[in-house]
């Protein structure tokens, strides 16, 4: 008997990622040939099989954490992994990105869409057109995101992760010209980001509770124990949450439309709450109200002033009217960086905010935090190119900070959005030139100190808020 016969009749089948791959192969050239017989560019049009079969095969470990029930809606997921297959990864990181804006906007319907508005628009002017769910798309992505994560809808972890797909979609997707590579893992990991942060995340418990809060608040007036159970829960209530709750609530009172029942639970829980407030925060109460009454609104002026009465929270006024103009220009100057087209219409806004601290000398203490963390934000770029006739001023409004100025701006690095963008090339080489500006400013030994361990930081700034030594320093700064 012959032992080295072979069997007959075997026949070696391809595993599915190899059909899969033979079809992506006959797609590309059923394409390419097409646009070639119609004399159009097919060199750097898709991007190469491998990195596609890469991406095919790592998007079933991120749709692994999709629930079932909410697959048969992610259409924009979809359109982003046929984009992604046929090539196109601008496209799909595009309606990646879209899929992403849709959850957030669900999130924020399903929780309280008013206390959105109320946290997420500082203007009150721009705020009276935010009425309901249809009015989402008159926020731009940057404050949607930053709205979200200051109601507690996304962690801060969760921020930093989505606020890096929103600025790779504006400068590396078919939303905008560019030539960056994006390759099949990244697109696979933003899709697993998007779905873990946007899409399944559940509410933390403070923030379950202040969803439960809000929606007593306005069904019906509160009898005594429910306000003492709600006042118990403002107790341990830290500043980053109690902040946007005070601001959502001050936002209602001062509603001319909120009915009766409503004004007078607030009027009863805003005592309690006033207790865990920060300054800064107070602060912005006064000068809302200066900004109520520069425009007009005297109705809601009156409302903001009984607030403040109620908790004799005069102190908190804002010394010079001016107050308001400079917080209205830093709001404009943040809100026109993050949009299009602002290397030009940015450096106007930022003259006249430059005029306004050269005309009066001191910043008021109210704004003080506020004024160094929105001048660094602009300082930093948006990641895309310096401003160039902006930058110059900037850098005169950093070195016009004082000893405590420039301490604020030495910690900016834990504020979650100026660590976010501390991700990208540009604001890390602004950030060094920033530390050059602001190091002789230092005086206090542990400003000095801090100074010292943030210059031989050996990672990327982004990261120093999670060293231990330095999470060290800055608790003993502030304790």
């Amino acid at each position: 008997m012959n032992e080295h016969l072979e069997p007959r009749g075997v026949v070696e089948v391809p595993t599915q990622a190899e059909t899969a791959f033979q079809g992506l192969q006959s797609f590309e050239a059923l394409v390419l040939g097409v646009l070639a017989k119609s004399g159009l560019p097919t060199d750097g049009i898709l991007v190469g099989l491998d990195e596609r079969h890469v991406l095919m095969e790592s998007t079933g470990f991120a749709l692994a954490k999709l629930p079932v029930d909410k697959r048969g809606h992610a259409s924009y997921i979809s359109k982003m992994i046929i984009a992604g297959a046929v090539g196109l990864f601008d496209a799909a990181l595009n309606y990646l990105w879209d899929e992403t804006v849709l959850e957030l906007r669900k999130r924020v319907v399903n929780f309280d869409l008013q206390y959105f508005y109320e946290v997420a628009e500082k203007s009150d002017s721009k705020r009276k057109d935010l009425k309901d769910e249809n009015d989402l798309s008159k926020l731009d992505d940057q404050k949607l995101l930053n709205g979200c994560r200051e109601i507690g809808l996304i962690s801060d972890i969760g921020f930093q992760e989505l606020d890096l797909i929103r600025y790779m979609r504006n400068w590396a997707s078919a939303a905008h010209p560019n030539q960056v590579q994006l390759d099949g893992l990244q697109l696979a990991h933003w899709l697993g980001a998007c779905i873990k942060h946007a899409i399944t995340l559940p509410y933390d418990q403070i923030t379950a509770q202040v969803k439960k809060l809000l929606a007593k608040v306005k069904e019906k007036r509160l009898d005594d124990g429910v306000i003492k159970e709600i006042s118990s829960f403002f107790v341990n209530l830290p500043p980053v949450q109690a902040d946007p709750l005070a601001s959502g609530f001050f936002g209602r009172y001062t509603d001319v439309t909120t009915g009766p029942e409503t004004l007078d639970n607030v009027r009863r829980l805003w005592p309690d709450l006033w207790k865990q407030v920060s300054d800064e925060a107070r602060y912005n109460f006064g000068i809302r109200l200066g900004r109520f009454r520069a425009n007009g609104d005297q109705e809601q002026a009156d409302l903001a002033r009984q607030l403040i009465d109620l908790v004799n929270g005069a102190t908190y006024l804002p010394s010079e009217e001016r107050a308001w103009e400079i917080d209205t220009a830093l709001d404009e100057l943040i809100d026109t960086h993050n949009n299009w087209n602002n290397f030009y219409t940015e450096p106007p806004i930022a003259r006249r905010l430059q005029e306004l601290v050269g005309q009066h000398g001191d910043i008021p203490e109210g704004l003080s935090r506020k004024y160094v963390l929105g001048v660094i934000e602009v300082f930093l770029t948006n990641g895309n190119g310096v401003a160039r006739d902006a930058d110059p001023i900037y850098q005169d409004l950093i070195t016009r900070f004082n000893p405590s100025q420039a301490s604020v701006a030495l910690r900016s690095f834990t504020d979650t959005v100026i660590a976010s963008k501390l991700q990208w090339s540009f604001p890390q080489e602004k950030w060094a030139e920033l530390l050059g500006l602001i190091g002789s400013k230092l005086t206090g030994r542990s400003d000095r100190e801090l100074f010292d361990a943030v210059q031989v930081f050996p990672g990327q700034p982004h990261l120093l808020s999670k060293d231990p030594e330095i999470k060290a320093q800055i608790k003993r700064m502030e304790g």
